[in-house]
C-alpha cells in the first residue's frame, strides 16, 4: 500500500470512529465549519437548544397539571423568579403562615414524604413528574412504606426539603427538583433524599438519583430506583454518606 493510500485508509478510520463516538453521545462533536464560521445548522440548533434551557428556567409549571396530580402547592419565601434566581436562601426557607398551612392540611409522621420543586427547570417537572409520581407512590405503598401528602413547593431549592421533612416528621423525604438545564436536555430531574430530616443537614447526609429524562434514566425506572433506594435507607436508617 502506498503512503497515499495509507493516509487514506487511517482518515476513513478516524471518520469512522469520530461518527461511532457521535452516535453515543449528545455532544456537539465534530460539526465542521464553512469557511472560518460554524455551520448554519450548528447554529440554528445551538440558539434552539439555548432557546429551551432559557423558557426552562424562566416559565412555570402549569397549574392545571399540578391539580391533575393531587399536589398540594406552597411557595418558598421567594416572591417572584428574579428573586429566586439571585436569592437561593429564600428557596429553602418557608413562611410560618405556610408551616402553619403543611401542619393543618398533611398527613403527619409519613414514613416518607414527598416534595416536588420547580427548581431550576419547569419543563423538566412537566415532563417526569406524570410519570413518575403515580409509580414512585404506589411502589412505595406496595412496600408497606405510608406516603404523606404530596407537595409542590413553587420556587424551591434542594433545602427546602429539610425544613418540611423535619415540621411534618418524616422519616424519609424525597425532593424531586427540576435541575439546571443545560444545552444537552432542559428536561431532566433529579430525585433528594434524606432519612430523618433536620433543618440545616449536610448536603453529604442527601442522597441522589439525577439526570431523570426521556434521554437519559426514564422516569419509569427512576421510579424503581428511588423505592430501592428508599428501602436501603429504611434498612440502614441512613442516607447519603451514612449509607456508604
Amino acid at each position: 500500500m502506498t503512503n497515499k493510500e495509507t493516509q487514506h485508509a487511517d482518515d476513513a478510520d478516524h471518520e469512522n470512529a469520530l461518527e461511532q463516538i457521535r452516535n453515543i453521545s449528545a455532544s456537539r462533536l465534530g460539526v465542521g465549519r464553512s469557511g472560518t464560521r460554524p455551520r448554519t445548522s450548528s447554529i440554528l440548533s445551538f440558539r434552539a437548544d439555548h432557546a429551551q434551557a432559557r423558557d426552562a428556567v424562566l416559565t412555570q409549571v402549569d397549574e392545571e397539571a399540578l391539580e391533575e396530580l393531587g399536589l398540594m402547592q406552597i411557595q418558598s419565601c421567594v416572591t417572584n423568579q428574579d428573586q429566586y434566581l439571585a436569592r437561593p436562601d429564600l428557596g429553602r426557607q418557608l413562611s410560618d403562615e405556610t408551616m402553619s398551612l403543611i401542619r393543618e392540611g398533611c398527613i403527619q409522621d409519613p414514613d416518607v414524604q414527598i416534595i416536588v420543586c420547580d427548581g431550576l427547570s419547569s419543563t423538566a417537572v412537566e415532563e417526569n413528574i406524570p410519570d413518575l409520581l403515580p409509580m414512585l407512590t404506589d411502589g412505595l405503598e406496595e412496600q408497606g412504606f405510608e406516603v404523606g401528602t404530596p407537595l409542590f413547593v413553587k420556587y424551591g431549592r434542594v433545602d427546602v426539603m429539610d425544613a418540611i421533612g423535619e415540621e411534618l416528621g418524616a422519616t424519609i423525604i424525597v425532593n424531586l427538583i427540576g435541575e439546571r438545564p443545560g444545552l444537552n436536555t432542559a428536561k431532566s430531574l433529579s430525585a433528594y433524599l434524606v432519612y430523618n430530616p433536620q433543618r440545616g443537614m449536610a448536603t453529604a447526609k442527601k442522597s441522589v438519583i439525577s439526570n431523570i429524562h426521556p434521554d437519559g434514566l426514564p422516569a419509569i425506572e427512576a421510579g424503581a430506583q428511588i423505592v430501592d433506594l428508599v428501602k436501603q435507607m429504611d434498612e440502614n436508617e441512613g442516607s447519603g454518606l451514612d449509607l456508604e
